[in-house]
Formats: structure tokens, C-alpha cells, sequence
């Protein structure tokens, strides 16, 4: 039978620094609250209406946050999917209907890719 380790005694500097990221992202997170405006609301809106999917892409950095909120959702009981934004452009748009909302991930918002399937989504949203 193997004992537990004793953990170690935590480092003073590695305690702060941890202090110091946790109060930057603090700080982050409460500066969102004086930019939540009326298209938040309406995203919060065409959410909650939403008749079929939340389909949400992107790409990079982007596309692996979207998969992972993708995923949450369908987990939480929002019927939800992932599409690629490379994979969008070369057949997969197939796969978002008109009940379906789409949830767009950029860093920059100019990816090609998603400058090319967002039109395309739009065109083919209900009137």
C-alpha cells in the first residue's frame, strides 16, 4: 500500500502571480458588463426563438472555443453543433437550416472563411 504524498509547501511568488492573473481576469470580466448593449439582447433573443440549432463556427483559436460551446450546449439541453468554417465553404452549409441560428466565433472578425459563409447564412435566414 503506497502513502499519499504530502503536497508541497506552495511557492510565495507562485501564489501571487496566481492573485494577480485571478484580479486581471476579474477585472476583465466586470469591464464586459458596460458593453452588454441592445445586440446582446437581440442575440439573447434570436437565441431563446430559436426553432431549430444553435450552429456554431469558426476557426483556429476561434473554432476550438466553438466546438467546446458547441458541445456545451447540446449538453445543457440546446440542441447545438459544430461546423468548421473551412469545412462550411466546401459543403458542409448543407447542414444549417432556416430555423437555425448561426453563432459566428472571430478574434478579428475578418477570417476569410467566415467572411465567405456568413453572406451565404444570411441569404438563406427566414424573411
Amino acid at each position: 500500500m503506497s502513502a499519499i504524498p504530502t503536497p508541497a509547501k506552495p511557492n510565495a511568488s507562485a501564489l501571487a502571480l496566481a492573485r494577480e492573473v485571478i484580479a486581471i481576469e476579474a477585472g476583465a470580466v466586470a469591464a464586459l458588463a458596460d458593453r452588454i448593449d441592445g445586440a446582446f439582447a437581440r442575440a439573447v433573443e434570436l437565441l431563446l426563438a430559436c426553432d431549430g440549432r444553435v450552429v456554431v463556427t469558426g476557426i483556429g483559436k476561434s473554432g476550438h472555443i466553438g466546438r467546446k460551446l458547441a458541445s456545451t450546449l447540446a449538453s445543457t439541453g440546446t440542441p447545438a453543433m459544430f461546423v468548421h468554417a473551412a469545412e462550411a465553404a466546401h459543403g458542409d452549409l448543407g447542414m444549417i437550416t432556416r430555423e437555425d441560428v448561426l453563432l459566428a466565433l472571430s478574434y478579428s472578425g475578418e477570417g476569410d472563411e467566415l467572411l465567405t459563409i456568413v453572406p451565404v447564412a444570411k441569404r438563406e435566414a427566414p424573411r
